[in-house]
Order: C-alpha cells, then sequence, then structure tokens
C-alpha cells in the first residue's frame, strides 16, 4: 500500500462515516440529467506527503501522472486558459466556441504586476523568490481575484501555493516545503490527480531552484463525494493496494520553462482498474 493509498482510504471512510450530507439544500452543481448533485462533505480536510520517502500516487486505480503535469504546465508554464494548449480533455466542458475557460487558472498566472525594479508574473516572481530570498515567508501565488470571477468559466478550486525553503541538519541542499490550499474538491474525480500534479510541480521548482522537494501539504475547505459517487468510492477502497510507483523528473531540466510531460518519468506503477465513465457534476 502506498502511504497516499492510506490517506485516501481513511479520508473516504472519515467523509463517508462522519461527514454532513447537503441533500436538499440549495445547491449550484446539476447532474447532465438536470437533477441537483448533492455531496457529502468533511470541512477542513488537511493531508500531508513527504517527497522525500515516496510520490503520493495512489495504486487503487491508474493516476495519469504524466498527463496531470501537463495539465499543471497548462497553467504555471503555459500560463494559458485555452485548452487547445492542452493534451487532455478535462476542461473541454468549460470551455467556450473558441477553447478559452476565460479570465481563470492560467490566465491569473501570467498578469503581471510591479515587483522590485521591473513588472513580473507569479510564477516568476516564486522563480525569482526562491533563488535570491529563498527564506521569504511571502512566496507565494493565488489565483481567486474576485474582480475576475464573473469571467471565469469556473471558480478556481485548487487556486494557491504558499512556498517554504527550510535547511535540515545534514542535508546540503535546502528543502522546498509548500502548501496547496483549495477551496473545494470532489474526492472521486479530482483527488489525486491534484496530488499528483501539484507533488510534480513542487518537483520541477525544487529542481529548478537547486532545491530538494520536501512536503506537499494538502489543505481542502470542502472536502466532498458526489451522492452518485458514493458507491464506487465504496468499491474503490476495498481494492488491493500496491507500494508507490517511484517518480522522478528528467535532471537536466534546469530552467522551469524547459519542462514537458515527457520529462516524467514513472517506474514500478502497478494499480487496479481503472474507473471508468465517472459521472461529473457541473
Amino acid at each position: 500500500m502506498s502511504y497516499a493509498d492510506k490517506l485516501f482510504i481513511d479520508m473516504c471512510k472519515d467523509v463517508i462515516e462522519n461527514g454532513t450530507s447537503t441533500e436538499g439544500e440549495k445547491v449550484r452543481p446539476k447532474w447532465p440529467d438536470g437533477t441537483y448533485a448533492y455531496t457529502i462533505k468533511k470541512f477542513g480536510v488537511v493531508n500531508r506527503y513527504d517527497l522525500t520517502k515516496e510520490f503520493p500516487a495512489i495504486t487503487l486505480r491508474r493516476t495519469a501522472i504524466k498527463s496531470a503535469f501537463d495539465e499543471v504546465l497548462w497553467i504555471w508554464q503555459k500560463k494559458s486558459n485555452n485548452i487547445k494548449d492542452l493534451k487532455s480533455h478535462i476542461w473541454d466542458e468549460w470551455a467556450d466556441e473558441n477553447g478559452s475557460i476565460g479570465k481563470a487558472y492560467g490566465y491569473q498566472m501570467a498578469v503581471k504586476h510591479k515587483y522590485k525594479e521591473g513588472m513580473m508574473d507569479q510564477v516568476d516572481r516564486v522563480l525569482f523568490d526562491l533563488k535570491n530570498n529563498p527564506f521569504s515567508r511571502r512566496i507565494m501565488t493565488n489565483m481567486y481575484v474576485h474582480q475576475d470571477l464573473s469571467e471565469m468559466a469556473l471558480y478556481p478550486c485548487a487556486y494557491s501555493m504558499t512556498f517554504n525553503a527550510e535547511q535540515k541538519p545534514g542535508h546540503d541542499r535546502l528543502t522546498l516545503n509548500a502548501v496547496l490550499n483549495q477551496r473545494s474538491q470532489d474526492i472521486l474525480a479530482a483527488n489525486n490527480w491534484n496530488v499528483c500534479q501539484y507533488a510534480l510541480l513542487l518537483m520541477a521548482i525544487a529542481q529548478v531552484s537547486d532545491m530538494e522537494a520536501g512536503e506537499l501539504m494538502h489543505v481542502i475547505a470542502d472536502a466532498h463525494i458526489y451522492d452518485r459517487h458514493v458507491p464506487i468510492i465504496k468499491e474503490l477502497i476495498t481494492r488491493e493496494t500496491y507500494p508507490a510507483p517511484k517518480v522522478t523528473l528528467n535532471p537536466d531540466i534546469k530552467n522551469f520553462y524547459d519542462f514537458t510531460m515527457d520529462d516524467v518519468k514513472v517506474e514500478d506503477y502497478k494499480f487496479g482498474p481503472q474507473v471508468e465513465n465517472i459521472p461529473i457534476a457541473i
């Protein structure tokens, strides 16, 4: 069993057994047939993953690790809000006829602001500070920009990353840790996908900053399982589990903007059968 499996199974059991239901309440999401999509939810779920020990992929089913990296590069590296720049189709339902998702995600990462003697966007500011002022407690990003929410196809779910470097005794290099803040998460559809992509992002930024990737803390304000997902989750968490895969990045990459999804190497990933045709609430 991977450590990510244990956290995932425990989290799902806790939500199902101790969560509260939104059934009958006023909710926004609907199923494709038009009926309201209710959830069982828990407030304030916090999971911690130590990347020095193992990569946080579940083995209950396969997480598309390379595709997860492609999506996070779409946001953080390409700084795009157009699905034509993305290899997967996970955003298709939110895009307009031109492929745009509005002023969301990558759009916000590309907005420049005055910093130091020039103009920088949020990503370049993170990279600059990790190189020049790594012990700053102000190295963070935020995509939840209120004045632009009305022009977003979907409000950002995973909206903020805070980076924190530390000098561990006996280590030659600094260790880079990060907190991922998420306002809302569909556990079945997105939990391990988000964990894997932001673990890879932390690994990538640590590498180009000449640091070691340390701990990823994942803070979820509203962690929920949709009503139609409950039986799927119940079956999923009873499956056989396997050791975590070994996941590494191409060590030759020294510039964050040079990474591609092909620079991810996944070894010894054994997993259970895929969950097909997961209904998605919109």
